[in-house]
């Protein structure tokens, strides 16, 4: 078994917006924020992502603009740097290495040259415990360097970037923690702190959850764990610190934040409501509501005109000063469990799997962006903990992308449980599905497994679901019965048991013509077209948990997954099992576009891949610890184009992609070296204007003003051959492409250009000098034209009396006319020829 070094596992996109707060630019035209690995450059006017700054090997934890240069931001990892970027061009300025995990970090114009990090304390209790420390930035000019200038600020603080906020620009420093509030002075290098109760008299609980500083005033807000908000003053004196307290939210408040002129308060919680107070007349406040999921977090743009919320569907609204909501940036939802597989559309070649609430997503995984959701529940989702909803748990597409099944389930405690079956049918006008039919209680339990016969020639289109009622129920869509007018539906064509035994799983063989049942410890093949139970199949004791047949020339095996931790491969054609392996299968999947199958198996807290092939013994490929924790989601992705590696060890990710997801909801993929490669060397192609976002209408606009610019020089190219254009200076021209920050002074590069523009005494006197022989040669040609016209013949002298009529020339326009006569005209000549 050889591991294979050329593949890597990275992440495909999808990664968390909501991770941290995101930050708006002073000119209110991008949005940055963290996700994953990068930091991801928006447009707030079309959403599109401008630009991925990537350099971090670890989480990305904060993005801060630089106070001393708003092109410029700081970005912090728990790889133990901060990086500075230029995020208009997306180049990376400065690497400064820290050498400890940062959780959160913070910046004040107060402090230049200074940043401040949260990372852990070295403790030998069990509990991690955190602290505030300022980081002096080295100012030398070198791309690498190393902070070496460390001082503690405060101890055991929360790693949580709401829990520390600063006040009044910088002069003191406010942070939340458990039940206590803590506010440092820097002038003084005192820091007071202030108690509260567990829980107040009406049984609310005071925990701190965020804290915010008013920008100008000596007050500080504070979000509890109850749904209060506390304005804290004098609190520069510990015993005459007084608060008053605010309330709206009924649960805990998630985030705070003041305007940048201090005249409001914002605040959002798992209401997904903004709030609006009045700084000072509490009393007064506005409501934005119905924003989507809980809100995470929220951030003020510098200028006060854009609001930004982050909601925990991973999700960033964008919003025109508390009013209307102008923009919504959406990355893939990863609740906390997703209950369907994760699928990919046979139409649109989306990713697919449960979204918000009562919803699926369909995601591009090419373009990293959420294409749109489809509401398959149909009922308005309520933001109450013990509420019980309909979840949606099972879906499946059939081969051709027409037809989409899903179940939905609710349980309610004093009643039954209650299930639906939707088929959904693709509508060509709209572009999406629309719901065909619905069967309440399908059936009597809970729905184990779901599948459609994946043949796109099959004259019938058939879906087979299994319960743990014993049954298997197979549904067939039938023509319509009584009016022509009515479209076609859904109708229960077969139900098999066997035994009483409670069906786990099912799959259908590559042509359809075979199904497969696991009837807890039996397999049971059946035949679709006459519902005939073929044969049955044993295996060493457990329950099948997983089948899956195999494809092309390897179409006469069946595979299974049991609980007792055994991978079996049985061959139909002899009905006996072919081989078996001791393995912890957590997902058994089958390439559709070759002979390869997937296992990831469990081990030691981490999951294992193995690529095989059912009908050799050895894998194609096996890797260790591709991800820590468990992989219950996976799925083969066809590609768009085929790749054309050579080698071995990667050719089963020629036809298909593979993607899955981990246990902390990362969605990850496999990819080799020379795949990078290409597509770096592709993005390099793309030449793209910073001032104008990217977006399809903009990549469409450039492609016709790129073709009107051709048709147009091709117009001028016979012009251009006879007036030269001036050469660009390569100076000139080297100093309009580099970036701004690298650039000297403007007040240099100004005294350099005026001092160009200026002329020099000598030059003026020699420019003189030969305008002046230039007029002498000029008069000695006049006296000389003049004797040879004084010399002409009489019929001469007849021809210019008849022209006597016309206007006299000036003695400018007549020089002006003799040069023109001696100028070389044969260009014109040649230009007729051609």
């Amino acid at each position: 078994m050889v591991e294979h070094g050329d593949i890597r596992v990275v992440h495909c996109g999808g990664s968390k917006l909501n991770f941290r707060d995101p930050v708006i630019t002073h000119d209110s035209r991008f949005l940055l924020c963290a996700s994953g690995e990068a930091v991801k450059v928006f447009s707030t006017s079309t959403e599109e992502c401008i630009h991925e700054l990537r350099g971090h090997t670890g989480l990305v934890t904060g993005v801060l603009l630089r106070p001393s240069n708003h092109l410029q931001v700081y970005s912090s990892s728990l790889d133990g740097t901060v990086r500075l970027w230029d995020f208009t061009d997306g180049i990376l300025i400065k690497t400064c290495v820290i050498g400890y995990p940062i959780y959160s970090f913070y910046a004040s114009a107060k402090h230049e040259n200074v940043i401040f990090i949260v990372t852990s304390m070295p403790s030998e209790k069990r509990a991690e415990r955190f602290q505030l420390v300022a980081v002096h930035l080295p100012q030398s000019g070198d791309q690498l360097v190393e902070a070496r200038e460390l001082s503690a600020v405060l101890s055991g603080v929360n790693p949580n970037p709401a829990a520390i906020a600063f006040g009044r620009g910088g002069e003191f420093i406010a942070s939340v923690n458990d039940l206590q509030l803590e506010v440092y002075f820097f002038k003084k290098q005192k820091s007071y702190r202030f108690f509260l109760k567990e829980d107040n008299k009406k049984g609310g609980w005071n925990t701190f959850t965020c804290v915010a500083c008013h920008p100008k005033d000596d007050c500080i807000a504070t979000g509890h764990e109850d749904g209060k908000i506390r304005l804290w003053r004098n609190f520069n004196h510990k015993k005459e610190y007084t608060y008053s307290t605010l309330h709206w939210h009924h649960s805990a408040v998630s985030s705070l934040c003041f305007t940048p002129e201090g005249t409001n308060l914002l605040s959002g919680g798992v209401e997904s409501v903004l709030i609006q107070w009045r700084y000072k007349q509490e009393s007064e406040r506005d409501f934005l509501p119905r924003l989507g999921a809980a809100i995470t977090h929220i951030t003020v743009s510098p200028d006060g005109s854009l609001f930004c919320t982050s909601h925990s569907d991973n999700k960033i609204t964008i919003i025109q000063s508390c009013v209307k909501v102008s923009a919504v940036i959406q990355g893939l939802v990863k609740g906390d469990s997703i209950r369907t597989d994760l699928m990919m559309d046979p139409r649109s070649k989306a990713l697919v799997l449960n979204g918000k609430p009562g919803h699926l997503q369909f995601y591009s995984l090419q373009r990293d962006k959420l294409l749109y959701n489809l509401d398959i529940v149909q009922q308005e989702y309520i933001h109450e903990s013990g509420l019980q909803q309909f979840e949606v748990v099972k879906a499946a597409f059939d081969a051709s992308g027409l037809w989409l099944a899903t179940v939905e389930e609710r349980h309610q405690k004093a009643a039954e449980l209650e299930l639906n079956l939707k088929l959904w049918a693709f509508d060509e006008q709209t572009q999406s599905f629309v719901l065909n039919t619905t069967i309440s209680a399908p059936h009597d339990a809970q729905i184990t497994a779901m599948s459609f016969r994946q043949t796109a020639d099959s004259q019938t289109t058939l879906l087979v679901s299994t319960s743990k009622d014993g049954h298997f129920k197979a549904w067939q869509l039938a023509a319509p019965a009584h009016t022509e007018d009515e479209g076609p539906s859904w109708l229960c064509d077969f139900v098999g048991a066997y035994h009483g035994l409670v069906p786990e799983c099912c799959s259908f063989s590559a042509d359809g013509s075979l199904l497969a049942v696991a009837f807890q410890e039996v397999v049971t093949v059946w035949s679709p077209a006459t519902w005939e139970l073929l044969t049955t199949l044993s295996q060493p004791p457990g329950a099948v948990s997983d089948l899956c047949f195999g494809r092309l020339s390897c179409s006469k095996y069946l595979l299974g997954t049991t609980a007792s931790n055994l991978l079996c491969c049985w061959n139909l054609l002899t009905c006996s099992l072919e081989w078996s392996t001791s393995m912890d299968v957590r997902r058994l999947l089958v390439d559709p576009l070759s002979e390869n199958m997937a296992a990831f198996c469990y081990q030691s807290g981490s999951t294992d891949l193995f690529v095989f092939k059912p009908s050799e013994p050895r894998p194609l490929f096996s890797r260790k610890a591709v991800c820590s924790g468990k992989v219950t989601q996976a799925v083969f992705a066809p590609r768009e184009e085929m790749l054309e590696s050579c080698e071995e060890s990667s050719q089963w990710l020629n036809r298909s992609q593979l993607y899955f997801l981990t246990q902390q909801m990362d969605l990850m993929t496999f990819t080799t070296k020379a795949e990078e490669d290409r597509l770096l060397a592709s993005s390099k192609q793309l030449v793209i204007d910073d001032s104008v976002a990217m977006t399809p209408f903009y990549l469409l606009l450039g492609k016709h003003r790129q073709q009107q610019q051709e048709h147009r020089d091709s117009d001028s190219s016979l012009w251009a051959e006879r007036t030269a254009l001036p050469q660009t200076s390569a100076s000139i021209k080297e100093l309009l492409q580099t970036p701004a920050h690298v650039l000297p002074s403007t007040s240099y590069l100004c005294s350099m250009f005026v001092q160009s523009l200026l002329i020099s005494v000598s030059d003026a006197r020699e420019e003189k000098a030969h305008a002046e022989e230039e007029m002498e040669s000029e008069k000695e040609e006049e006296d000389s034209e003049e004797e040879m016209e004084s010399s002409r013949s009489k019929p001469e002298l007849v021809a210019a009396a008849t022209e006597s009529d016309a206007p006299a020339l000036t003695k400018a326009q007549a020089r002006e006319l003799r040069r023109v006569r001696k100028l070389d005209h044969s260009w014109l000549a040649g230009l007729l020829d051609s």
